[in-house]
């Protein structure tokens, strides 16, 4: 099993910045991919993120586009997600994602194990 912990969530004002983290620990292998989600209240669960292990292939939804930053540091296990310019439509849970493959994928339902989640509000 693959644990996942995220951590750098917080309250920010529209405009502001903030960074995630994503620890991995467990059984985890240099060649998984990465992935952010968020779910809002009410809303069901979006892709945000996600990098292969190589960084080599990163995409980002449509809505976070040239706003968030998704990297990675194979040798601390930690993936992160730089999120600057953040808006009040981006509060959410946020929860990073493993997956057993060498590829990313944007379904919730491809990726094997999963963080607890941490909250981001942005206040307009």
């Amino acid at each position: 099993q693959v644990q996942l912990v995220e951590s750098g969530g917080g309250l920010v004002q529209a405009g502001g910045s903030l960074r995630l983290s994503c620890v991995a620990s467990g059984r985890t292998r240099s060649t998984d991919t990465s992935g952010w989600f968020r779910q809002a209240p009410g809303k069901e669960r979006e892709f945000v993120a996600a990098m292969d292990w190589s960084g080599g292939r990163i995409f980002y939804a449509d809505s976070v586009k040239g706003r968030f930053t998704i990297s990675r540091d194979n040798a601390k296990n930690t993936v992160y997600l730089q999120m600057n310019s953040l808006k009040p439509e981006d509060t959410a849970v946020y929860s990073c994602a493993r997956r057993r493959a060498v590829v990313g994928s944007k379904v919730p339902g491809d990726y094997d194990f999963w963080g607890q989640g941490t909250q981001v509000t942005v206040s307009s």
